[in-house]
């Protein structure tokens, strides 16, 4: 087990050291987002929903698109899609589709040339490098998964920053408290 957190941590470190091109951006994008949509499948649906978390406990009107209660996307909303290959029908058909009715798609993937990354507004690519030992520590999209995650949970701060939230304000909205 040490051995594969230590080649996971190492990893993330080294990608994360890396100025990730478009944060900025991405940032301005989701404070400046009418209604901010999110999706994923799989894994990569699962990190996509941790963030989702955060941005409603920041105040921000998020949805995860596939969910019943999850509204129609409209021109001027935002819709954040995670993919590690980028490739997943169902993202692709998502972001054509929004696009399309004027919503603005950010990608997250491992692949900056993928469909979905063509049919997107802004690319955040985290690049998982290929070794040997990736298959044998750390399986499929686990560099990726793991990465995303912490590169969103990272940029938390600069959002809470901007809009004015602080944990206290962030708590607030984290549970009902009876």
């Amino acid at each position: 087990m040490k051995e594969s957190t230590d080649y996971i941590m190492k990893f993330i470190r080294d990608t994360l050291d890396e100025d990730i091109e478009g944060t900025e951006k991405f940032v301005d994008m989701i404070i400046s987002a009418q209604k901010i949509f999110i999706y994923g499948v799989g894994r990569s649906g699962l990190i996509a929903k941790a963030f989702a978390i955060r941005l409603v406990q920041m105040g921000l009107e998020v949805y995860f698109v596939g969910e019943t209660i999850t509204p129609i996307v409209g021109k001027g909303h935002l819709v954040i899609i995670v993919s590690h290959t980028g490739e997943t029908m169902s993202c692709i058909q998502t972001a054509n589709i929004v696009r399309r009715i004027g919503a603005e798609v950010i990608t997250i993937t491992s692949k900056e040339h993928s469909k979905l990354a063509t049919a997107s507004n802004l690319v955040i690519h985290i690049n998982p490098k290929e070794d040997e030992e990736r298959k044998r520590l750390a399986p499929l999209g686990t560099l990726f998964e793991d990465a995303t995650l912490v590169y969103l949970d990272g940029i938390v701060a600069q959002i809470m920053d901007k809009l004015g939230q602080n944990e206290g304000s962030m708590r607030r909205r984290h549970a009902i408290w009876v």
